[in-house]
């Protein structure tokens, strides 16, 4: 949604530090999650509207828990003149292109219904000029609202500018509205934000949450908003108060920042910002790479450095970065390397809608406007012909680019119907590491640690907890390889996906992996 995703998503050299020692989790909580991330507008559009939509989403609930994912994380519901729903009009009103209050309910309700969770998507450090906090309270110093956005003079005649000192940004539709910055600063603020959570946590009230959200994904959280120094230590006198509150309201909430320095672990959101989970950004770059160094550093630094009550969401791709497959140009083997990697090196994986099928896109070059995003958040590919009920084509509707869309091409391969029935296709490999991962839990709450072993090209780790275990090891290139694994307690493993047979002699596991292999023991 931001700028800052077209430059740090270039970002592929990470300094990292390296650390071998292996992380133990103290407390299992929620660690078997599999999260599925959805661009809404462009999933599953059920009123022909070409808009993606809640009850689209509701429709294909049987479809995601095919595919075996067990929650959803969505993008802004909140009202918003943006087509990705950031920067709001009017954050207690859903988008009525998404549907109604109820449709909504409707959707959660379902989801709890099947043992699944909700994520909702929260950014309310900004709003637009048509929220009625800069409405009624520009030059208007006796507005109920007068310290709810921040200005830059007494008068309150020029709100503040956002991120990068941006005063506004034009839309995909080529009209440009005006955003400006929340007081996060002000006690009507926390206390409205407070209440607006706690609303969405417990639509009726009832103290039985199975209306609500499970957590919510905190866009952009800082410490000091954009680096301003204008509201300097938000984690102490926001971010805290507000999620004690409403951990006092439902104990289980998990609360999940997206770290602005996408670069760094994250560390001080779960050590001082009162979160539960960051985004393993510099891990999700690694995968990308592959390359065994810097795989093993981020790996390693990531687990070894997350505080044992705390945890890492895992992914490969987002709403604000380039496809993975763009990144690996459509190659189906590294594209299994990498659904194998989310899935199995651990922490809570989140699989971005379209990934499992290997859609592709990135970053365009439209100028100052969020149209540049767009093909990162490309209609899901459900036919063949990419035409049919509920292809949410929204983005070709209007606007000065919208002819100039074109990832989605028919019969490439790449839908949901070309392969469903597919048995070595993509979607279907996502769906055996799936799983894999369910069947063997340790892979969710052991212990990590990278095996050293003699090839440059093989990446391998294990998860344990007491005398269980899962052994991984990846191919990182396009050549069959040998190597020997470097594991002390070698008492017999047992195949539990791929081809190669593992020989153990003594503290070394000899194995043979084709290109691209992905082999799994216990």
């Amino acid at each position: 949604m931001k700028p800052k995703a077209v430059i740090i998503t270039l970002l592929l050299c990470i300094l990292t530090i390296s650390n071998s020692i292996a992380f133990k989790p103290k407390q299992n909580r929620n660690r078997e999650e599999i999260i599925y991330h959805i661009f809404q507008r462009s999933f599953y559009d059920s009123n022909g509207d070409l808009h993606g939509d809640l009850n689209g989403i509701h429709q294909k609930l049987d479809y995601l828990q095919k595919l075996g994912v067990t929650a959803i994380l969505l993008t802004p519901l909140y009202e918003s003149v943006f087509y990705h729903n950031y920067f709001s009009s009017d954050f207690k009103k859903i988008d009525p292109r998404y549907g109604t209050l109820n449709d909504y309910l409707s959707l959660v309700k379902d989801l709890h219904h099947r043992g699944m969770k909700f994520y909702m998507d929260m950014e309310t450090q900004y709003v637009t000029d048509d929220h009625i906090w800069w409405k009624d309270g520009l030059n208007n110093l006796n507005s109920p609202y007068s310290d709810f956005i921040i200005y830059d003079d007494k008068a309150h005649a020029k709100p503040t500018t956002i991120v990068y000192n941006l005063e506004g940004l034009k839309g995909y539709d080529d009209v440009y509205r005006k955003i400006t910055t929340v007081n996060l600063n002000s006690p009507k603020v926390l206390e409205y934000n407070y209440q607006l959570f706690k609303y969405w946590m417990d639509p009726n009230g009832d103290g039985n949450f199975d209306d609500g959200v499970d957590g919510f994904r905190l866009d952009h959280m800082m410490d000091d908003l954009d680096g301003k120094h204008i509201m300097p230590h938000l984690f102490d006198t926001f971010w805290n108060p507000l999620l004690s509150k409403l951990r006092l309201v439902n104990p289980k909430i998990n609360i999940v920042a997206e770290q602005a320095q996408w670069l760094s672990l994250g560390l001080d959101y779960l050590q001082h910002g009162g979160v539960d989970r960051v985004f393993a950004f510099r891990l999700a770059y690694a995968i990308r790479s592959f390359n065994k160094k810097m795989l093993t550093e981020n790996a390693d630094s990531t687990f070894t450095a997350t505080p044992a009550d705390k945890q890492q969401i895992v992914f490969i791709e987002n709403h604000d970065t380039p496809r993975f497959s763009y990144g690996v140009k459509g190659d189906v083997d590294k594209l299994k390397i990498g659904a194998a990697l989310n899935l199995l090196i651990g922490g809570v994986p989140s699989i971005y809608y379209g990934q499992e099928l290997g859609m592709t896109g990135t970053s365009a070059a439209f100028g100052a406007t969020d149209a540049n995003e767009i093909p990162d958040r490309e209609a899901f590919e459900w036919y063949k012909t990419d035409q049919g009920k509920g292809m949410a084509y929204w983005y070709k509707q209007t606007g000065p680019h919208k002819d100039t869309f074109n990832n989605d091409k028919p019969n490439d391969g790449v839908s949901l119907e070309e392969e469903q029935n597919e048995p070595n296709s993509l979607w279907n490999f996502y769906r055996q590491m799936i799983a894999l991962r369910k069947a063997n839990p340790v892979i969710s709450t052991g212990a990590y640690k990278t095996l050293q072993n003699d090839n440059d090209q093989v990446f391998s780790f294990i998860r344990y907890n007491g005398n269980k275990q899962v052994i991984v090891a990846v191919n990182l290139s396009g050549k069959p390889v040998s190597a020997n694994i470097t594991h002390e307690d070698n008492n017999g493993l047992k195949v539990l996906f791929g081809t190669a047979k593992a020989v153990i002699s003594g503290n070394s596991i000899a194995v043979s992996i084709p290109a691209y292999g992905v082999e799994v023991w216990n």
